[in-house]
């Protein structure tokens, strides 16, 4: 059996084999057939309860996760640090403990504090996904985008990715840069030099401050957005700026010698990062990207849910 099948949690990307994202796309396939068709539910998920706990805002993460976990027939608990016991000094493994008590089987989770997935994981007895912790990782973003990736071109093998934007307060640009890796692509990331951290060459990628350069190199740009909530000091004089320099627009892609395509985690800064015209053109897979995330996420929660299925209920 592979290692997605018998695999308790997805804390990361780091340490997932190619073998394993493979098999969560082959199963990923199916349950996009099963969304595509008139009967968008199945009961594999029936007798598990999930409880999804956001210590940060979400909208895409959040629903995508939720629709995921009801077309798979799951028991849904939605949890809001805004108005619970947190808010009154509880800690995050009381607050978990206090929800496993009411008969939780799986934790997604999504908090600011990187590591706190791993954390959770080593003192509850509970599956846990990672729907983003801090500036660490966002597995099942990065894996959405594979899987969009090779939908659109074939197989991510070989291909030539390009991350732009804010490297150093993203989750998303970690967590697909060990993906892509481990898929066969070539990964090269671009922004201003305050903006990509010092130890980015260490993973064996590509570095390019040059927007028109590094698009020219590439066959997708997955464009990341200014992470304002995550600075505390200025790392370029205006989002203007910024625009003027790293922007993708209509004028920057007709300047280019080939087609590429662009991709968007979410939110999108229109006007900032990229311009409506292109989000909304023919190379945009933006909306493609969230409707794979459903699928992508459905197979995430079923093969963890095999696991536990199995009898393997403890750590």
């Amino acid at each position: 059996m592979t290692q997605a099948a018998t695999m308790k949690h997805l804390l990361g990307i780091k340490g997932l084999s190619e073998e394993s994202m493979r098999l969560i796309f082959q199963t990923a396939d199916n349950f996009k057939q099963l969304l595509n068709s008139p009967v968008k539910k199945t009961p594999s998920l029936r007798d598990i309860t999930v409880a999804n706990l956001f210590f940060e805002n979400s909208t895409r993460t959040r629903v995508s996760f939720e629709l995921a976990e009801k077309r798979l027939s799951a028991d849904v608990l939605n949890f809001s640090s805004s108005s619970s016991s947190v808010k009154k000094g509880e800690t995050l493994i009381d607050t978990v403990n206090n929800i496993l008590s009411m008969k939780v089987d799986m934790i997604v989770m999504r908090h600011p504090a990187p590591g706190a997935c791993l954390f959770l994981a080593r003192h509850v007895n509970a599956q846990i996904i990672n729907a983003g912790d801090g500036t660490h990782e966002h597995p099942t973003q990065a894996l959405l985008d594979a899987f969009s990736i090779r939908e659109k071109l074939g197989d991510v093998a070989g291909k030539k990715v390009v991350i732009v934007g804010d490297i150093l307060h993203s989750r998303v640009a970690l967590s697909n840069i060990f993906c892509l890796k481990a898929l066969g692509a070539e990964v090269m990331v671009c922004g201003p030099p305050t903006l990509i951290p010092r130890y980015i060459s260490n993973l064996g990628i590509k570095v390019e401050h040059n927007l028109e350069k590094a698009l020219n190199w590439c066959d997708v740009a997955n464009m990341l957005r200014i992470q304002l909530e995550r600075q505390d000091i200025q790392y370029f004089p205006s989002l203007r700026e910024y625009s003027m320099q790293y922007g993708l627009s209509m004028d920057v892609l007709n300047r280019l010698n080939k087609e590429i395509v662009v991709m968007h985690p979410g939110p999108i800064n229109r006007g900032v990062e990229i311009s409506s015209e292109v989000a909304d053109s023919s190379h945009s897979i933006i909306l493609q990207q969230v409707e794979n995330g459903v699928a992508v996420r459905m197979a995430v929660l079923y093969l963890l849910a095999q696991y536990r299925l199995q009898g393997n209920t403890t750590a």
